[in-house]
C-alpha cells in the first residue's frame, strides 16, 4: 500500500473570535475560522483575489491558550491535517464539513507589550511549557502531550 500523507498549513486571519468549550470528559475543545487570500492574474491579465474561510478545531491546553490569546482579525500560521466528519441536522438533513484539526499555532501578529507566540502539538513530547532554546528567542512555546488529545471519534459537534 502507498504512503498517505495529511497535513495542511495555512496562514490567515481570524474571522471571529474563537468558541472555547469542554466536552463531558473536561477536555477543552476551541474552533475559530480563518480567512486565507489567494491572488492570481485571470486569462485577461487581470489582478484577482480570492478568498477561502477556513474552520479550525484545536484540541487541549492549546484550546485554552489559543482563545486566551486569539481574536477576530489576528493573523496566524496554522498547521495540522484535514479531517472530515458528518452528522444529521435537526430538520433530518444530512450534513458535512472538512476542518483542519491544529496541531501547531503560531501567533504572526503582536499582541501589545509581547512578544510573538508559537504553540505546538510535539508527537512525543510530554512537557506542557518549553522555553525556546538561547538567549533572546522570539518565541514562546507551548507544547502538549499526545495524551491531552481528543480521539477523532468523541468530537462534539
Amino acid at each position: 500500500m502507498a504512503a498517505t500523507l495529511n497535513k495542511v498549513m495555512l496562514i490567515g486571519n481570524l474571522t471571529r473570535d474563537p468558541e472555547l468549550r469542554y466536552i463531558p470528559s473536561g477536555q477543552p475543545v476551541a474552533s475559530f475560522s480563518i480567512a486565507v487570500n489567494r491572488t492570481y492574474n485571470s486569462q485577461s491579465g487581470e489582478k484577482k483575489e480570492e478568498v477561502s474561510f477556513i474552520r479550525v478545531v484545536v484540541w487541549a491546553k492549546l484550546a485554552e491558550i489559543t482563545n486566551e490569546y486569539l481574536k477576530k482579525g489576528s493573523p496566524v500560521f496554522v498547521e495540522g491535517r484535514l479531517q472530515s466528519r458528518s452528522w444529521e441536522a435537526q430538520d433530518g438533513s444530512k450534513r458535512s464539513t472538512i476542518e483542519v484539526i491544529a496541531q501547531n499555532i503560531q501567533f504572526l501578529g503582536r499582541p501589545s507589550g509581547s512578544r510573538d507566540t508559537t504553540l505546538q502539538v510535539p508527537s512525543a513530547d510530554d512537557s506542557i511549557f518549553e522555553e525556546p532554546a538561547g538567549a533572546g528567542a522570539s518565541a514562546r512555546s507551548v507544547s502538549v502531550s499526545k495524551d491531552e488529545l481528543k480521539p477523532d471519534d468523541e468530537i462534539p459537534f
